[in-house]
């Protein structure tokens, strides 16, 4: 096993190239996914993800699992540095970093590419989503839904950013990811016979009141403006959440979180 290489300059350029990953058309470019904190790691590594390197700041650590984290990390394949703490903190996305930063490739797949569909499958799909946080937030709760995949269309957040693998709590990982134009996955999702479900304030149908044990793709858009006409136009059905107060809207992910799991008490998995 190689020893880990020692990083102790902030301006050392292998943290310079950690540092320009910051912007989007650098992690374009190159298919480079940050993936930074040791829940994050960890769990991108039990779910066979390929980290290729890992950066690690012992004067950062939190708790007492980091080193077999990186011996796992290593003994998968990926490159293992020290650094030091003021080199850490300049790579790092977070204002109190756990000294744990691995870097790997893209995840998400485009839509075209999905391949053996389970029977009946449960899809999440976010349209427009603008917040990071919103979209890690949607992958955690299909996640927890047991949901068979997220499809994230015409994006306006980045699905690689650091932030989604963040509010995912790396279950970014765990969910098969894909993407498309909301045109391209209303056809793709009729052609594979799966229901369209679009979440709207304005629909007659609860969402309690609709069969969601077919297979079935809920459709969450925008906090602002919702879901695309010609979306809610192009699927089955139109449901809404009942809202009591005056707010018009529900928060995108926890519209997201009720269809699914509403979802999954119809087809009788609640209890598992």
């Amino acid at each position: 096993m190689d020893a880990p290489y020692d990083l102790t300059s902030p301006t050392n350029p292998r943290i310079k190239e950690v540092v320009g990953l910051r912007k989007r058309r650098t992690r374009d470019e190159q298919q480079t996914l940050v993936v930074e904190g040791y829940r994050e790691v960890r769990r991108a590594l039990d779910n066979g993800y390929a980290l290729q390197t890992l950066f690690a700041a012992p004067e950062w650590f939190l708790g007492e699992n980091e080193s077999a984290l990186i011996a796992d990390a290593q003994a998968a394949g990926a490159r293992i540095f020290t650094v030091a703490k003021a080199a850490f903190d300049r790579m790092s996305y977070r204002d109190r970093p756990d000294g744990i930063l691995g870097l790997g490739p893209y995840v998400a797949q485009p839509l075209s590419s999905w391949a053996d569909l389970p029977e009946s499958p449960l899809l999440l799909v976010a349209e427009g989503i603008e917040k990071p946080g919103n979209l890690g937030t949607m992958l955690r709760s299909a996640d927890a839904a047991g949901a068979d995949a997220v499809l994230v269309c015409d994006a306006v957040t980045d699905v690689h950013n650091p932030n989604v693998v963040r509010a995912s709590v790396g279950t970014l990982f765990t969910v098969p990811v894909f993407t498309s134009t909301s045109a391209e996955a209303v056809d793709w999702l009729a052609a594979q016979g799966i229901r369209s479900f679009a979440a709207t304030p304005s629909a007659e149908s609860l969402y309690t009141d609709v069969d969601l044990s077919v297979a079935a793709a809920c459709w969450i858009g925008t906090e602002q403006y919702g879901l695309q006409e010609a979306t809610m136009a192009a699927c089955d059905e139109r449901v809404r959440i009942p809202m009591a107060g005056q707010a018009d809207s529900l928060n995108a992910s926890a519209s997201g979180t009720l269809l699914l799991f509403e979802a999954i008490r119809q087809r009788g998995l609640a209890s598992s």
